[in-house]
Order: C-alpha cells, then sequence, then structure tokens
C-alpha cells in the first residue's frame, strides 16, 4: 500500500472512482479539482501497482479547533483490506498535525460497512440529517471524534517533542 499526497494529474482517476463509488451523487470534477488545489485541506490517494485505487480528504485549517473528514473512496476490488483505515488514519494524523482536536464527518444510512469503521476508530454519532443524500432520501450520520484521545493524536504530539 503507497499513501501519497493527490496531485493535480491524480483528478481523472479520483474522478473515475469517485463516479463508481458514489453513481447517484458524485462530486463534480470543478468541485473536486477546487478541493485537490485548496489550501485548507489535505489529500491523498491510495497506489497499488502504479494505479490509484482509492483516496481521500480532509479540510482542516492551520490553527483552527476542529476538522472534517470530505470523503474516502476505494475501487470495490480493494475495500476490506485496511486500506480505508489507512486512509483515515493518515487524514487524521494531517488534522492533528494542523491543531484540530475535533473531527465530524457524514456517512450515508446505508453504508454500514463506512460507519462501522470510522465506530471502530472511535467516532460516535452526534446527529443525523435525515435526507441529506440526494437524490436516493438517504440520511446522513453525523459523526464526532476526539482527536486529542486518538492514537494518531498521541502519535502526532510524540514527533512534536522528539
Amino acid at each position: 500500500m503507497t499513501l501519497r499526497d493527490a496531485v493535480p494529474d491524480d483528478l481523472d482517476a479520483i474522478m473515475m472512482i469517485e463516479n463508481r463509488s458514489f453513481p447517484t451523487d458524485a462530486w463534480s470534477r470543478e468541485t473536486m479539482a477546487s478541493e485537490l488545489a485548496s489550501l485548507h485541506g489535505r489529500y491523498l490517494v491510495d497506489e497499488h501497482e502504479g494505479s490509484v485505487i482509492g483516496y481521500g480528504g480532509v479540510r482542516a485549517l492551520r490553527g483552527s479547533a476542529d476538522a472534517d473528514i470530505q470523503t474516502i473512496a476505494l475501487l470495490s476490488g480493494y475495500r476490506g483490506q485496511g486500506r480505508g483505515r489507512a486512509l483515515l488514519r493518515a487524514l487524521l494524523a494531517a488534522a492533528a498535525e494542523r491543531g484540530a482536536g475535533e473531527v465530524f464527518l457524514e456517512v450515508r444510512a446505508d453504508n454500514p460497512a463506512a460507519e462501522g469503521l470510522y465506530l471502530a476508530e472511535g467516532f460516535t454519532e452526534v446527529g443525523r440529517r435525515p435526507r441529506y443524500y440526494q437524490p436516493d432520501d438517504v440520511d446522513a450520520i453525523v459523526m464526532r471524534l476526539d482527536l486529542r484521545r486518538h492514537p494518531v493524536a498521541r502519535d502526532q504530539s510524540e514527533e512534536a517533542t522528539a
């Protein structure tokens, strides 16, 4: 598994995964390009044998108390191998490095695998947004993680003092 920062040349591969993973509510190419270029976030790609097979992003303004996991997606053949967890942890580390103490995200209520990953990593449900995902009328489960209590944040603080 190779995680690296996403670059503009990754946009085609990211959009292919985005459209396959979220066929009814994929982000537009323009939105994704804007996210990749933003100074307020960090996007990573997961490569396998030189091909991008997944990506994830976090919006974390330097010095802000909180951050938001924007998206995590993998080609279906690579799910269930710990790659999503690795992406999530790398994004949490990026948020911690930028000073975030809390991380939020929304997950589709009809995606128990993703919800299970987030629960296993310490996220808790803090609310629901009815019919948030359109056009499917699927609720969003809003989740929160106290990053200061997560091992990734402790690793970051140990690196800072070393």
